[in-house]
This record gives structure tokens, sequence and C-alpha cells, in this order.
């Protein structure tokens, strides 16, 4: 169903603004791109009949608007144990199990944590993505936003784009760095490979800022933080630098055992197949009470396993 429809007055200080301009001012819980698809489809109208987003308002004129549910999410609800960090009416962060994809696609229509959304929350059928925030990659544990509403969904994607959403990585690196720094390189689809994404010099800006936590022989245990999301970033940009993350199976290339590794270590890195990153912390402005929020969630065991092993591994010499 649709939202309640509104009915409201082209304030007189916005006369000479363009139509779509106006229209963002005036419902700044959608965003601009959708207030315009609804102009456009007839769920918003001026003084009863339609008009174009570049029109000119004169201002006082009446708006007749009907927001619109998202009609996009062809994913079936299924019942599934969500691990839910924090709910409110607005809002919830979930950790994420490595190995749980987060959006349906080839070969992954169902068991994907939006399914397990869409079961939680009905009404998450409505929002966009059912509303997650961002992504995770399948085997990248930890922290996802996701927003229960179409305004809440508008106000978070906006916090992300202008940077106020803090989001922190543990991520463990091949080779030993000598201290933290930031990688500054665009990111763009793979030239040839079309499933990976590459540093390329056409590609969008992309910033990883990153610090030593600890240094193993051989491996360095990081934490990062993104300052954009491009897909694949902290994993394209360690590789880029040589130092893939551990068990990254698209960027890592092959397994590279250091010199006199116990047999324990050894056995460790041969199981750890996936890349070692986990999203361990979310802080940002909560959309409707402005009240900060911030969660962190430590990594899963594998993760604590291969950090203990390394540990003891160097320390033993």
């Amino acid at each position: 169903m649709s939202a309640e429809k509104q009915i409201v007055t082209i304030p007189a200080e916005f006369v000479g603004l363009r139509l779509d301009q106006a229209l963002a001012k005036m419902f700044p819980e959608y965003s601009r791109s959708r207030l315009k698809d609804w102009l456009l489809s007839g769920a918003i109208s001026v003084e009863g009949g339609p008009k174009r987003p570049k029109d000119a308002v004169s201002g006082g004129e009446t708006v007749y608007f009907e927001p619109q549910p998202e009609a996009t999410i062809t994913a079936e609800a299924e019942p599934m144990a969500l691990d839910i960090v924090y709910e409110d009416d607005h809002l919830l962060v979930v950790n994420k199990a490595a190995g749980l994809v987060v959006h349906p696609g080839a070969g992954n229509h169902a068991g994907t944590l939006m399914n397990g959304l869409l079961h939680h929350v009905a009404t998450l059928e409505e929002v966009p993505r059912a509303g997650i925030i961002h992504r995770l990659d399948k085997d990248t544990s930890g922290l996802l936003l996701v927003a229960k509403t179409l305004t809440v969904h508008t106000a978070l994607v906006r916090l992300l784009a202008e940077r106020e959403i803090e989001r922190h990585y543990l991520a463990v690196c091949n080779g030993e760095l000598t201290g933290g720094g930031t990688i500054r390189e665009p990111i763009g689809r793979h030239p040839v490979d079309r499933k990976r994404q590459s540093v390329q010099q056409n590609g969008k800006p992309a910033v990883t800022h990153y610090t030593v936590k600890e240094r193993f022989t051989a491996y360095t245990y990081v934490d990062v933080k993104l300052e954009t999301g491009r897909t694949h970033q902290i994993r394209v940009h360690f590789a880029h630098r040589r130092h893939s993350l551990v068990g990254d199976p698209t960027y890592g290339g092959r397994l590279a055992l250091p010199k006199a590794a116990s047999e324990e270590l050894i056995q460790v890195l041969r199981h750890f197949k996936r890349q070692a990153l986990h999203a361990t912390r979310l802080a940002f402005k909560h959309p409707v009470s402005a009240e900060p929020l911030a969660f962190e969630v430590a990594p899963p065991d594998d993760f604590q396993i291969l950090i203990e092993t390394l540990r003891q591994s160097s320390a033993n010499g």
C-alpha cells in the first residue's frame, strides 16, 4: 500500500526554483531521484496536473503527493536465525556470518541475508534492497546497517554518502607493514576479469585508512577505516600494495607459507579459505532521534584462531 496522500503548498520563497529543487526542499526525507520518478509517474502532481522536473515554480501552487512503495524486491521471505545487535522501529544492525550472501543473485536466489530480513520485517519489501544500506562480501563477517522505512533509508544513504557513518574493519594481510597509512587509489572493474575490481586511473575515488594493531612473522594485523565504499575496496587496495589479505581467493594468489612456520600455523593457513576481513565497528547518528550510536562485535572463531596461531608462531620464532 502507498503512504497517506499529502496536499501541501509550495512556499512563496521558492519562486523561481526548478520544481524538482522545490520538492527536494519540501520533502527532504525522500531522495531527489525518487521524487523525480514519482513526479514523472504521476504520484506527484501540481495543481492537479502533470509537471516536468525542470519547470519553474511561482510559489503558492498546490502539490498533491502520494508516496509509493518500492516494487523492486523479488526475493522470498525465509525464516532465518539473525544475529541482531540492535533494533528499534526505524533501523537494525545485524552481525553477518562469514559465508552468508547479502543479496540474491545468480546462483543465490534463496538463503541470503535479504531473504531472512524480509521474514523478520515484512514491510522491508517496500524499501530499496530490503533496507540494506551497505554490503559485505559473502565471506566477510561483521556489522551491516538496515533501514526499516523509506525515509530512514534515504537519511542513512545520505549519511553514508556524506561519510558520516564510521566503519572499521579488522584484517590480516600478508607481509610485515612498517606502520599505518592511507591508500588513495581509484577503483574500477577489471578490464579483463569482469568479476573482479582493480586499481584503475579512470576508476572511482577510493580511500582506505589503516593502522597496525599487531605484527607477526610475515603477517600484519590491521585496523581499517573506510572513507569510501567501493566494491572489494579493502581487498583491492591491500592487494595493490602487495599485501593481499590472508585467505583471499580472488586477490590473494597462491598460498605462500613463511619459512620455519609451525605445523599448527601451516594447517590453520591452509584451512582458512576466506579473506581475513571482519566489519567490527559501526558508528553514526540516529537519523530520527539524532542520538549517537556505536556498535562493535568481535571477529568469529576462525578469525580469532588465526590471530592466536600467528601470535604463538611469532613468539616461538
